[in-house]
C-alpha cells in the first residue's frame, strides 16, 4: 500500500498543481490556467469505466496477476508513456499537445485509482482497512512531495547546471528543465509497478460473463448504483451525495490558483518546493494521523465536521498572506495551518467513503463516490483564474472559505437523519 500509494500520488500534481506552476512560468494567463484545470475532471468521470475495470479481463495478464494487479500494471505503463510525452512537449510552443498529454495522464491515473481502491478494499477485512488506508495515504502524500517539491527541485537544478553563457533562450532553458523533471517523475512510477508485480492478490470470485448488452448494462453498469441507493432512504442518499460532492470544494477550488499565487508573490522554486511541497505535505501527514486518532476517539462524523470547518477557515489565511507579499515566515505559518487541517479532514473522509462501499462492487462504488468528490469542485475551479483576474487574490480566497459553509450544514443534516457513519477509523 505504501508503494502503490506513492505511484498514485505522483500524477495528480503533474496535471494540476505543478502543471499550473509550469504554465504560469511559461507566461500562460491565469484564466487559461483555470480552464486547463478541467483536465483533472477525468477523476470525476472515472465511474464511467469503473465497471469495465471490475469485469473486463486483460488478455494473459489477468490470469497471471489477478484482475486488480493486471489493471494496475496497464494503467502504470500508460502513466509512464504520458509523462514522458509531457516531458518533451513545450508549454510555450506546443500548449495544445501538452494539454492532450496531461489529459491522457489524468485518464491513466484515474484508472490506476479505480483498480487500487478496489485492491485495497478487497485485501483485508473492515477492521484492517484503517491500517491499509493509513499506509496508502502516507505513500500518496510522499508521492505528492516528490511530484511537487521533487519536480520543482529537479527543474531548478537542471537550470542551474546550464552554463552562464548558454546559447539557449530562456524559454528553451525552461523547457529543458521541465523535461528533466517530468522524465524523472515518469521513471518514479516504477515504484508502484514493482509493488503491483510482487504483491499478493486475494482471490475474489470473478463476475459471471454477461450474455448480451442488456445484461451488461443491468448487471455491470446499474447494479452497483442500485445497491448503493437501496441501503439508504431518499433523504439520506440525497444528503450523502451532496456532502460528498461539496466536502472538498474549498481546498480544490483554491488549490488551482495556489501555485500561480506563489509565483506572483515572488517566491522561488526552491522556497515553494521546501515550504509548500515538503513541509506542507508533512504537515498533512501529521493531520492525517491526528484525524485517525480523533476519529477513533470521537467518531468519523464529528471529525468530518471539525475537518470541514478548519479546512474552509484556513483559506482566510491565504487572503491575509496576499496582503503581505513575499514573506517566507508567513508562508510557513499559513501552509502549516492549511495542510494540518486538510489532513484531519481527509483522513476522516477516506474512512467515511470506504465504509459506504460493498465488497462485491468495491471498484465501481468507490469510483463513483470518489469521482463525485471532484466533479463539482473541479468544474467550479475551472473558473478560478477568471475570478482572480476580476476580484484579486484577497477576495478570491475569502470566497473559497465561504464555499465551505454548506458542507457544515449537510453534516448536521446527516446527523439529524440518524445516519450511522462507518465505525472504522483511518
Amino acid at each position: 500500500m505504501l508503494c502503490m500509494g506513492f505511484s498514485a500520488g505522483v500524477p495528480l500534481l503533474l496535471v494540476l498543481g505543478t502543471f499550473s506552476f509550469r504554465l504560469r512560468e511559461a507566461g500562460v494567463e491565469l484564466s487559461t490556467i483555470g480552464f486547463l484545470s478541467w483536465v483533472s475532471l477525468a477523476y470525476a468521470f472515472k465511474w464511467l469505466w469503473a465497471p469495465l475495470v471490475d469485469h473486463q479481463r486483460i488478455f494473459f495478464l489477468s490470469a497471471r496477476l489477478g484482475r486488480r494487479r493486471a489493471w494496475l500494471l496497464v494503467s502504470q505503463c500508460g502513466l509512464i508513456a504520458g509523462l514522458f510525452f509531457m516531458a518533451h512537449t513545450s508549454a510555450q510552443t506546443q500548449l495544445s499537445a501538452l494539454v492532450m498529454g496531461a489529459l491522457f495522464v489524468a485518464l491513466a491515473s484515474a484508472t490506476q485509482d479505480i483498480a487500487l481502491d478496489a485492491y485495497r478494499i478487497e485485501s483485508a477485512a473492515l477492521e484492517q482497512q484503517a491500517s491499509l488506508a493509513a499506509m496508502y495515504q502516507t505513500g500518496y502524500r510522499l508521492g505528492m512531495i516528490w511530484a511537487g517539491a521533487g519536480a520543482l527541485w529537479i527543474a531548478a537544478r537542471a537550470q542551474d547546471l546550464l552554463p552562464p553563457a548558454s546559447a539557449l533562450s530562456p524559454q528553451a532553458a525552461s523547457q529543458l528543465a521541465w523535461a528533466s523533471a517530468y522524465s524523472c517523475m515518469a521513471l518514479s512510477i516504477a515504484v508502484g509497478m514493482l509493488a503491483a508485480l510482487f504483491s499478493p492478490e486475494n482471490p475474489t470470485p470473478a463476475p459471471p460473463p454477461q450474455k448480451n448488452l442488456q445484461a451488461w448494462l443491468q448487471n455491470v453498469m446499474w447494479a452497483p448504483f442500485q445497491d448503493f441507493f437501496s441501503r439508504f432512504t431518499l433523504a439520506q442518499a440525497a444528503t450523502l451525495l451532496a456532502l460528498i460532492a461539496l466536502f472538498r470544494i474549498s481546498d480544490l477550488v483554491m488549490g488551482v490558483m495556489a501555485n500561480p499565487f506563489y509565483v506572483d508573490m515572488g517566491f522561488t522554486k526552491d522556497e515553494i518546493a521546501w515550504v509548500s511541497k515538503v513541509f506542507g505535505v508533512l504537515m498533512t501527514l501529521c493531520g492525517a494521523f491526528l484525524g485517525g486518532a480523533l476519529s477513533q476517539r470521537f467518531g468519523v462524523t464529528r471529525v468530518l465536521m471539525w475537518g470541514a470547518a478548519l479546512s474552509a477557515t484556513s483559506n482566510l489565511l491565504f487572503a491575509w498572506l496576499s496582503t503581505l507579499g513575499h514573506s517566507l515566515g508567513a508562508l510557513i505559518g499559513v501552509i502549516s495551518a492549511d495542510n494540518l487541517s486538510a489532513g484531519i479532514a481527509q483522513a476522516a473522509f477516506v474512512a467515511f467513503l470506504s465504509g459506504l462501499t460493498r465488497i462485491e462492487f468495491s471498484a465501481s462504488q468507490y469510483a463513483m463516490l470518489s469521482a463525485i468528490v471532484f466533479l463539482v469542485p473541479q468544474s467550479l475551479a475551472g473558473l478560478s483564474g477568471v475570478a482572480v483576474e476580476h476580484l484579486g487574490y484577497f477576495w478570491f480566497f475569502i470566497g473559497t472559505a465561504l464555499l465551505g459553509l454548506p458542507v457544515l450544514i449537510l453534516i448536521k443534516q446527516l446527523q439529524r437523519l440518524n445516519f450511522i457513519a462507518p465505525s472504522s477509523s483511518p
